[in-house]
């Protein structure tokens, strides 16, 4: 269902999402905890706003944080949706109960490589593993051919990631699905030989620029960012694609579901419908947030390689263990 909207209610709405503080929603509204990119969610509540009058008040954190708060609140959560960066977090989400059934229309924009069959969330978005490489200091020739070539000791010192956050953690999570416990262990632990870490990826692409290492295990999107704008901490930089169905090929899909408690469940359906369709996908072609668009028939950013090109891994997001993860990691001091 459509609804009319004023231009000046659109701003407004917009204004009342960027608001820090409780989670209220305003009459008719809904809340959203969003563990996506800030810019990028509030592009999608102003264009959802604007085309149905729906009101969206905005809590942004991470992840892990914001999972593990929706399983400790329960059905007293004040959230009506959850959008997340990784499909770990929906995973523990859904593992608890806690979502309701996507509605059919909105499961049938996604296609199925992008949403768990059970039905209780949905893809919105994606990002592709890469490894970034300083281009003055390494030959296409010498790259890794596979995300586990870091683990020889041929590596140590020479290249960076960032184990606490998310995005790394779900790239583990694909190894680990992939290649089973023993394998992701002993990775870790060479890892933790081999690297150097650092608190966030667009700190580990920083290091590579300023020739700190030779390389780097981020997501594509820190790259394409930076090049769009003035380009001062990528232009030393290569990206390499492992492809080849290598762990290091996995594209993380991010999520959207509707919590099982929500008070307004038709206009949180609705958002989650709107963020797949058509206008919240094209956010994704037009805007700079640089992730991958996954909604039948859209198109990504056009500087993006295509997502058919990356020859990702067959991954069940709804597998990606993240309580196993961070285990092992601890385990390896890596946490």
């Amino acid at each position: 269902m459509k609804y009319a909207l004023s231009a000046l209610a659109g701003a407004t709405a917009l204004a009342v999402s960027l608001i820090a503080g409780p989670a209220m929603a305003q009459d008719g509204g809904i809340v959203v905890y969003n563990a996506q990119h800030e810019s990028l969610t509030n592009a999608w509540v102003e264009g959802f706003t604007k085309e149905t009058g729906i009101k969206v008040t905005v809590r942004h954190g991470g992840d892990s944080d914001f999972s593990n708060q929706i399983v400790a609140e329960g059905a007293a959560s004040p959230a009506d949706v959850f959008l997340t960066e990784n499909s770990p977090a929906m995973v523990l989400v859904e593992s608890s109960g806690l979502f309701a059934p996507v509605d059919a229309d909105t499961q049938a924009q996604v296609p199925q490589d992008y949403q768990p069959a059970s039905g209780k969330w949905v893809g919105i978005a994606a990002r592709s593993t890469v490894f970034v490489y300083d281009k003055t200091k390494l030959t296409a020739e010498q790259l890794p051919k596979s995300l586990l070539d870091l683990a020889d000791p041929s590596w140590k010192g020479r290249w960076a990631a960032s184990p606490s956050g998310a995005d790394f953690q779900a790239i583990v999570s694909a190894l680990l699905q992939l290649k089973g416990e023993a394998a992701t262990a002993d990775w870790l632990k060479a890892m933790k030989e081999n690297f150097t870490a650092y608190k966030g990826n667009s700190t580990v692409m920083k290091a590579v620029n300023a020739g700190e290492v030779e390389g780097g295990v981020i997501y594509h999107y820190y790259y394409y960012g930076d090049q769009a704008k003035t380009g001062e901490n990528s232009k030393n930089i290569g990206l390499h694609y492992f492809k080849n169905q290598d762990p290091g090929a996995f594209v993380s899909v991010s999520g959207g579901g509707v919590l099982a408690s929500s008070k307004h469940p038709k206009e949180a359906q609705a958002f989650l419908k709107w963020v797949t369709g058509k206008g919240g996908q094209d956010v994704l072609k037009t805007g700079d947030s640089f992730e991958y668009a996954v909604g039948k028939g859209a198109e990504s950013n056009p500087a993006l390689v295509p997502l058919a090109d990356l020859q990702a891994p067959k991954v069940d997001a709804t597998t990606l263990n993240s309580k196993k993860v961070t285990d092992l990691m601890t385990a390896a001091g890596l946490l």
